[in-house]
């Protein structure tokens, strides 16, 4: 029963924005990159263990969480924030300024071309 409760919310609540599909698939690509990253760091030894770990797994559970909460509009900038963590990680490991950059880079594309393809199809 729960099943078809679950298809009959998804028909009502209409189809998804563009903006919202295309945010959730960066920050999915991103919870694999951190994951990797946080091992990374903890097998180079530039973190204590609890730390490296600990910290890419609370990055990684944020960024999850975050996918779920796309649905209302401010998780949008809450995405930026993350953004701007995932490059600050380049305090710790330089190569994450440029992993940061490129995922910034493909948020805000995302963030653009989502918006104006919702936009496009609200007038048609």
């Amino acid at each position: 029963m729960s099943a078809a409760r679950a298809a009959r919310s998804a028909r009502e609540a209409g189809p998804r924005s563009v903006k919202r599909t295309l945010a959730s698939i960066v920050l999915g690509f991103e919870v694999f990159v951190v994951g990797l990253a946080a091992l990374v760091m903890f097998g180079l030894g530039q973190l204590p263990p609890a730390v490296a770990l600990g910290g890419g797994a609370a990055l990684c559970l944020a960024m999850v969480a975050l996918i779920a909460l796309l649905r209302y509009s401010w998780a949008y900038p809450l995405g930026w924030v993350l953004q701007a963590g995932l490059v600050a990680t380049g305090f710790l490991n330089p190569a994450m300024f440029f992993v940061g950059a490129m995922f910034a880079a493909m948020w805000a594309y995302c963030m653009i071309i989502g918006t104006k393809l919702d936009h496009q199809k609200e007038i048609a």
